[in-house]
Formats: C-alpha cells, sequence, structure tokens
C-alpha cells in the first residue's frame, strides 16, 4: 500500500489512505469546550462566526491567537488539533507525506515539521503540492484557490523534468473573497426578483453560501440556473457572476503568460468566465496528485535523512515536455448536468442524487463524484470516483447513464 499523503490546501484538506480520501475544509470551531474540524465548522460559519476561525493554516505561527478561540495559544495549537483530528479520521496512518503549497514560507514549513512530531504519525516526506500535479499533466502553470488568496505556480521543463520556477500568491483572490462577491450579486438578485433579502438572517446567509457550488456546477454547463432559498427563488445568469472574479483573472493574467499552458484546480475551473479569460486552461484531474505521488514514492518518501522540500520531479509517462498535448491543451470540460434513466432525465443535485442504497453521485470539490460501490462503464468503481459526462453507472441492478443537456442560450 503506498504512503498516505496529506494535500494541504486550505479550501480542503484531502488525506489519502486506502480509497476515496478524507476531506476537511481548513474551519475550526469551538463548540461545548471541544473543537470541530472540516465540513461541520464551514457549516457554521454564518451561523456562528466568533466561534469560528478559518485562517489558521493561511498564518500559521506562535503569536497569540487574535481573537481568542477556546484554549488554544496560536495558529499552531489550532494545526496540531486538526492534523490530529485528521488522523484518527483517516484510519491513523504510521507514515504521511504531506504536499504543501508554494507558499508556505520557510518558517512555516519548518514549525509545521515540529507540529507533527508531536502527532502519533512520521512524515516522511515534503513536497510542493504544484509540481506534483505538473509532473503527471504536463503545464508551464497552475493556478489554485486557497481561503485567501490565490496562487499561481510557473514551471520551468527540460524535457524530462519539471521544477518549480516561482510561486506568486495573488492576494484578495481566494475562495473567501470570491464567494463574498458571487453571494452579493445572488443576493442582489433575490431582491430585485423576489423583495427578499438573504442576507439579513445568518440562517438563510449561509444557506446562500451552501447553495452556491451547486450553483456553479450548473452554470459551467448553462448560461441560466435556479437558487431557492426560504422558499423565495431566483433565476441566475452565468454572466451576472463573471465579474465576479475579475480581480483574480487579471492577478493571474498579469503573473502568467498569455501563451502559456495553464492547469487549474476543479474550484478554479467552476468560476464563470474562466473558459473564456483562459482558453488554454486545462482542468487538474481529480486523482492526479495520488497518482503522481504514487508513481513517485521513491523519489518523495525520505526515511534515513533530513527532510527537503521538494520542488523539482521527473515528468511522468504521458507528460514529457514535447507532447503534442502540451502544446495545443484541451479546454476545461463540461460536466454532466443530468442522470439519464430509461427516457427520463432528471437534474443532478449538489447534495446527492440516489441511484440505489448506499449509491448516489454528489458534487465534491467542483466534481460529480461517486458515493458507494457500482459498475462505472462496465468495471466496478469505489467510492470518490470521478465521473464525466456519457459515463454509464449500474447500481442496485438499475442503468443510468450521465448527460449533458445543452442550454442552447449557452
Amino acid at each position: 500500500m503506498p504512503v498516505a499523503l496529506l494535500d494541504i490546501n486550505d479550501c480542503k484538506l484531502r488525506l489519502w489512505t486506502d480509497g476515496a480520501p478524507l476531506e476537511s475544509p481548513g474551519y475550526a470551531l469551538f463548540d461545548g469546550g471541544a473543537y470541530r474540524f472540516g465540513e461541520a465548522a464551514r457549516a457554521s460559519a454564518r451561523l456562528r462566526p466568533r466561534d469560528i476561525n478559518n485562517r489558521f493554516w493561511w498564518q500559521l505561527g506562535t503569536a497569540p491567537l487574535q481573537p481568542a478561540l477556546g484554549p488554544a495559544r496560536h495558529t499552531a495549537d489550532l494545526v496540531h488539533a486538526h492534523l490530529e483530528h485528521l488522523h484518527a479520521e483517516g484510519g491513523a496512518p504510521d507514515e504521511l507525506l504531506l504536499a504543501c503549497p508554494g507558499s508556505m514560507p520557510r518558517e512555516q514549513l519548518s514549525l509545521l515539521l515540529g507540529i507533527a512530531q508531536q502527532c502519533p504519525f512520521r512524515i516522511v516526506g515534503l513536497v510542493d503540492r504544484a509540481v506534483l500535479l505538473a509532473a503527471g499533466q504536463r503545464a508551464d502553470a497552475h493556478l489554485e484557490l486557497q481561503l485567501h488568496q490565490a496562487l499561481l505556480t510557473r514551471f520551468s521543463h527540460d524535457g524530462e523534468r519539471v521544477s518549480v520556477q516561482r510561486s506568486t500568491p495573488l492576494p484578495g483572490c481566494g475562495l473567501l473573497q470570491l464567494q463574498e462577491q458571487q453571494v452579493q450579486v445572488v443576493a442582489d438578485a433575490f431582491i430585485r426578483q423576489t423583495r427578499f433579502d438573504p442576507r439579513r438572517r445568518a440562517a438563510s446567509e449561509q444557506a446562500l453560501y451552501d447553495a452556491l457550488p451547486g450553483a456553479l456546477a450548473t452554470l459551467s454547463a448553462h448560461s441560466e440556473c435556479d437558487i431557492e432559498i426560504d422558499g423565495y427563488r431566483v433565476r441566475l445568469d452565468r454572466s451576472g457572476l463573471t465579474s465576479a472574479a475579475g480581480r483574480l483573472f487579471q492577478a493571474a493574467h498579469a503573473a502568467l503568460d498569455d501563451a502559456a499552458s495553464l492547469l487549474v484546480d476543479p474550484l478554479v475551473a467552476l468560476l464563470p468566465g474562466m473558459a473564456e479569460a483562459f482558453p488554454q486552461a486545462r482542468k487538474v484531474d481529480e486523482q492526479q496528485l495520488r497518482a503522481s505521488a504514487t508513481a513517485l514514492e521513491a523519489q518523495l518518501v525520505v526515511r534515513d535523512t533530513a527532510l527537503a522540500f521538494v520542488t523539482e520531479l521527473p515528468c511522468l509517462d504521458g507528460a514529457a515536455d514535447d507532447t503534442e498535448t502540451a502544446q495545443q491543451p484541451a479546454p476545461v470540460a463540461r460536466p454532466p448536468t443530468h442522470l439519464l434513466q430509461g427516457a427520463s432525465a432528471q437534474p443532478l443535485a449538489a447534495a446527492g442524487t440516489p441511484l440505489a442504497a448506499g449509491v448516489s453521485i454528489v458534487l465534491d470539490a467542483g466534481a460529480w463524484t461517486l458515493r458507494g460501490a457500482a459498475l462505472v462503464n462496465g468495471a466496478s468503481a469505489a467510492s470518490g470516483q470521478a465521473l464525466a459526462t456519457g459515463d454509464c453507472i449500474v447500481a442496485g441492478e438499475r442503468e443510468f447513464r450521465l448527460i449533458e443537456v445543452v442550454d442552447h442560450g449557452s
């Protein structure tokens, strides 16, 4: 079994052990004398803002925590608690390989390794997450969203190896800033179309934030979508949300040669206007980080010498510098929108579309994903497998197909 891999991106940390990854956004909630992390904390962000911290990975350090949150002295204490939570929930692996963003300075990486020494696992590798992706999917640059900033990483290639040339943080362009802009656009639509303001109450504002990922997934394939909050429904136009990411697009263009091929994380690929702003962009495969780490484990895992932050790796087969695919990257793919059974099609629901007992399709990190075991395109598929338009799924003796319903107005 490959060494467990922890992907440290605070929009959603992912721990791979055996099978589908455990996912946990970088949120901490102090509740009833104890900390709760991940999705449970994120779902309370608008309901209990004074009991939430979502900056502890971004601001990892030992300065006194301001404002205070329970007994934690500083953000390092919250990172320690989150790591122990992930470890316990993820099957308690003995060893971890860490994939970290290039925006983490040396001081934070050193502190992170020191924190890990107080945890019940051993760190056996430390690698730049962007170069690990580029080793398997050749590109000149990679764009990711973090909670409080974006990060653009440029690479250099010699035909056989890829290395980080520079990592450029894009301040003010994080997921939370983008969501604030998007939520305001949606709230204005509610006020204009229904006179209902979903931001006046914490519960309806939280519901609006919760509904946003599903709306963005729909808008990635259609020009319009509906959002319903507290019995009020509005019709949204994709073009109305395009301006919300304008600052990110401008900052990324300033740091990126227009001719460069670009890998983008799934959250970036969901942004309205992304395909038009960056026609050279390709969405990162959901399993690429794990696949690259497994294939390059011999180069990444270190047990007998001091750890170093790896920023250069050999290119895997199919990701060579001179491939035709690298010169003409495919555009960001359009996801499925409906589930077809027989002659009937139903829209996919972000919260989950059931197929059979214990089997469903959910929206996860911007991609439609299988939950539970089923047959996909005639082969056995485990929970966590990414799904695409055209996939044939057999579950509970019933056959389904994922399709895209084309909106002729898009």
